[in-house]
């Protein structure tokens, strides 16, 4: 029976542009075990090699297959949804290459969908453009609601800020894709080819990828170097199968794995 992993990168594996101790000789670890194992992440707007060129650059050398974004997500839920369907967007990179690839049309006028990813470059006559297509009728689809992080200095708005933004304006809820949404769960675990089972989400944030994995009934790893706080795990109606440190304490094989 083959165990594989689902595994968040900004708070597990590194913290901005620094290695978190201990993350490289894991990851080394399931190559050398042939561990399937995917870095599952909510940033729409980079593209699968940009992301393994980031993690090269951090010590740790990884091929494209080894990346599931929820710009990936959205684009096989919208292809899977409306085969050769279009879509107007705001966002870049990682967003535009996977709707692209998977047969969606991306147009300035009468979209069947308007999708909202990260990114710094679309201004806020675009975003009441959407506002207008919206209200025409559009489906509005956004690929997570993830936070601003609220530090001084921080280059990127939050997908959470502008989705609530076009959310007021329209009236119109947004369709999540991104963690903890069931589309990006369930599409992570079939890219990897596993069963329920037999998948393991390791993240950060309760919120999203130990909420996400316990809803889909995979066992769930929370780690403390990122956004969680031990003191405060008592607040949540739900709790991660194994609480660690860091990536660095996890042993292999985990308990559960026949």
């Amino acid at each position: 029976m083959k165990q594989g992993l689902l595994i968040d990168m900004d708070g597990v594996i590194y913290s901005g542009e620094t290695l978190i101790e201990g993350a490289d000789k894991f990851i080394a670890s399931l190559l050398k075990g042939n561990i399937p194992f995917a870095f599952m992440t909510n940033n729409s707007q980079p593209t699968s090699l940009q992301i393994v060129r980031k993690l090269k650059r951090l010590g740790i050398t990884v091929e494209a297959n080894h990346v599931y974004t929820s710009a990936m997500a959205t684009g096989k839920f919208l292809g899977d949804q409306s085969p050769g369907g279009t879509a107007y967007v705001l966002g870049e990179g990682g967003l535009l290459t996977s709707l692209h690839e998977n047969g969606i049309t991306l147009v300035d006028t009468d979209p069947e969908f308007v999708v909202l990813g990260e990114g710094r470059n679309f201004t806020l006559e675009m975003v009441q453009k959407a506002v207008d297509m919206i209200l025409a009728g559009a489906k509005f689809i956004t690929t997570n609601r993830d936070p601003s992080p609220k530090k001084p200095g921080w280059n990127n708005l939050g997908i959470a800020a502008t989705t609530a933004m076009i959310e007021e304006a329209s009236g119109v809820k947004a369709f999540v894709t991104g963690k903890p949404s069931p589309v990006m769960m369930r599409s992570a675990r079939k890219y990897l080819g596993l069963e329920t089972a037999d998948t393991t989400v390791i993240g950060d944030t309760m919120e999203t990828d130990i909420q996400g994995g316990v809803q889909m009934g995979y066992k769930t790893i929370l780690v403390l170097s990122g956004i969680a706080r031990k003191d405060r795990l008592g607040r949540y109606a739900f709790k991660p199968d194994l609480i660690v440190s860091s990536v660095d304490q996890i042993e292999l094989p985990l308990k559960w794995w026949g």
